[in-house]
């Protein structure tokens, strides 16, 4: 049995690596997490093909979800799944949403119940 996979979406391969790194803080090292940032010549933006690759990568079997950190990464993400439906873009804030599911996939929660730890997410109060 595997578990829901996390890719995550970003105009920087920073910023989606980072977050990658806090993830592996808090989820189960068997949570495929993936980061998905940037194009492949270092610039800034969002690459269909490495979305793609990290799809491919980040599904053992339960499902992924896709996390997109702003517009443009979005439309990348929905112009990927019309080619290749399954994943789930999930509607949840970029680091809190991914904290959520990350803790949530490391129980060996379902699709459903990961994407919605994401949204959840968004109505946290910080303090």
């Amino acid at each position: 049995m595997g578990l829901v996979g996390i890719v995550l979406v970003s105009h920087s391969e920073q910023l989606a690596s980072g977050l990658r790194d806090l993830l592996r803080q808090v989820a189960t090292p068997e949570v495929p997490i993936i980061a998905a940032g940037g194009t492949p010549d270092g610039d800034l933006g969002t690459s269909p093909d490495r979305l793609a690759e990290a799809i491919a990568a980040a599904d053992s079997g339960d499902g992924v979800i896709i996390l997109a950190d702003l517009g443009s990464a979005v439309l990348t993400a929905r112009a990927v799944l019309e080619e290749a439906p399954g994943p789930l873009l999930v509607d949840a804030p970029f680091v809190e949403g991914a904290v959520a599911a990350a803790v949530t996939a490391s129980t060996g929660a379902g699709l459903e119940e990961v994407a919605e730890a994401a949204r959840e997410a968004r109505d946290v109060p910080k303090f």
